[in-house]
C-alpha cells in the first residue's frame, strides 16, 4: 500500500497507533485490509487542518518535515522495529541517507574522554562518514565539535521538539550543527525534555548509525542503552578500552565482555562496513578531478547503466545492483552532489 505524506503525518498524529504499528506498514508486514483500516483510522482521528497546521509552523521556523513517502527518510531507519512516522529536520535533510556512525558516551567525561571522543570523531569525519550523536554535554558535544572542526557534517538528534534545545549551553553547537549538518527529532515543536523522551531519541541515533561507537561509559550509562538498541538494530557496537580501575570505562569493559568490538584504531570501524561503501567514502577535503581544461573528470559510474530512461525507484537500484541500502545510498548521494543524478518524487534520474 502506497502511503502519502499527509497519510504518515495522521499515523505520526493519531493516538494508539505508534511506531511499532507504523513499521509494520513501512515494511509491508500487514495485509491490504488492516493497512488500509489502520491508515483510515488516523485520517479518520486527524484532521486535514491540524496537518496543515504543523506544515505551515515547519514553513515558517525554516524545518523540513520528512516521512517515509519522502526521498529523505533514510533506508537504515525504516529496518528498525519502530522507526517514527515523522521526522523533523532543521539543517540538510538529505545528509540523512549518508552513511553514519554515532559516537556516544558519558556526560561527565574526563580530559581523556573528550580527547578519545574528539579522536575518533575527527578520524571518522576523515574516512567520509557521517558522525551522529545527541547533543548532550561531554562524549556527544566533543563528537559534534570534532566532526565540524574536521571539517565535515554531523548529526545531531534530540530528545525534545525541533525548537527546543537542551541542553542550553549547546545553543552555539546546535546553530553550527544546523549550518553544518542536521538537527533531528521525532518530538512536536514545543515540547520540552523528559527523561522518559532520551530512550526514544538513542533508538534513532543508533538506528541512524551503521554502527555505534561507545567512549568511556559508566556501569549504568545511558550509552550502555543505546549500544544495547544498537545491537537489537543489527547495527555493529565498538568500545574503546580505558585502564582497569578506571570507574568511567566499566561501561565499555562490559560491553567488551558482551561481545563488542575492541576500537583501538579507525581502522575497527571501516573493516566492519561493507568494503563496496568504504570504497565509496570520500573524505570532506577530496576535490573533484580537474581535467586539464578544467572541466571535471567524470568516470564512468557502472550503478548509472542500470537507471531506467524514465527513472527507477530505490528498490529497483536495489534490486539491480545488488548493493545493501546504506551502500546505495551513499553512492546515489555522491552521484547527486556531483551533478549526474536527480530526485523527481520518488524516482531517480539519470542527468545526462
Amino acid at each position: 500500500m502506497q502511503l502519502t505524506s499527509a497519510d504518515w503525518m495522521a499515523l505520526a498524529l493519531s493516538p494508539g497507533i505508534g511506531p511499532v504499528r507504523c513499521g509494520a506498514l513501512l515494511r509491508g508486514e500487514l495485509d491490504a485490509t488492516a493497512a488500509a483500516a489502520v491508515v483510515a483510522q488516523a485520517r479518520e482521528a486527524v484532521t486535514c487542518r491540524r496537518v496543515q497546521r504543523l506544515l505551515d509552523w515547519c514553513a515558517h521556523n525554516d524545518t523540513t518535515l520528512v516521512t517515509p513517502a519522502d526521498d529523505d527518510y533514510p533506508a537504515v531507519l525504516a529496518m528498525i522495529p519502530d522507526p517514527p512516522p515523522m521526522l523533523f529536520v532543521r539543517g540538510d535533510a538529505r545528509l540523512l541517507t549518508r552513511p553514519q556512525i554515532a559516537v556516544v558516551g558519558a556526560r561527565r567525561a574526563s580530559r581523556r574522554g573528550l580527547a578519545d571522543a574528539g579522536w575518533v570523531a575527527g578520524e571518522l569525519t576523515r574516512a567520509g562518514l557521517l558522525v551522529t550523536s545527541g547533543l548532550a554535554l561531554g562524549v556527544d558535544g566533543a563528537a559534534h565539535e570534532a566532526a565540524l572542526a574536521a571539517g565535515g557534517f554531523t548529526v545531531a538528534v534530540l530528545g525534545s521538539g525541533p525548537d527546543r534545545i537542551y541542553p542550553v549551553r549547546h545553543l552555539d553547537l546546535a546553530a553550527r550543527v544546523r549550518q553544518r549538518g542536521a538537527l533531528v527529532t521525532e518530538f512536536m515543536p514545543g515540547m520540552a525534555p523528559a527523561p522518559h523522551h532520551f530512550p526514544r531519541r538513542n533508538r534513532l541515533i543508533s538506528g541512524l548509525s551503521l554502527g555505534v561507537v561507545v567512549v568511556e561509559a559508566a556501569e549504568h550509562s545511558g550509552s550502555l542503552i543505546t549500544a544495547r538498541l544498537a545491537a537489537a538494530q543489527g547495527r555493529e557496537v565498538f568500545a574503546m578500552p580505558t585502564t582497569a580501575r578506571d570507574p568511567g570505562g566499566r561501561g565499555c569493559h562490559r560491553l567488551i565482555r558482551e561481545g563488542a568490538r575492541l576500537l583501538t584504531r579507525i581502522d575497527d570501524v571501516l573493516e566492519e562496513l561493507p568494503p563496496e561503501l568504504c570504497a565509496s567514502l570520500k573524505p570532506p577535503s577530496a576535490l573533484p578531478a580537474e581535467t586539464p581544461d578544467g572541466a571535471q573528470a567524470q568516470n564512468e559510474e557502472p550503478l548509472l547503466a542500470l537507471f531506467d530512461a524514465e527513472g527507477s525507484v530505490f528498490d529497483e537500484l536495489l534490486l539491480r545492483s545488488g548493493l545493501d541500502a546504506a551502500t546505495l545510498n551513499a553512492r546515489l548521494f555522491e552521484l547527486e552532489l556531483d551533478g549526474r543524478v536527480a530526485r523527481e518524487q520518488q524516482r531517480w534520474v539519470r542527468i545526462l
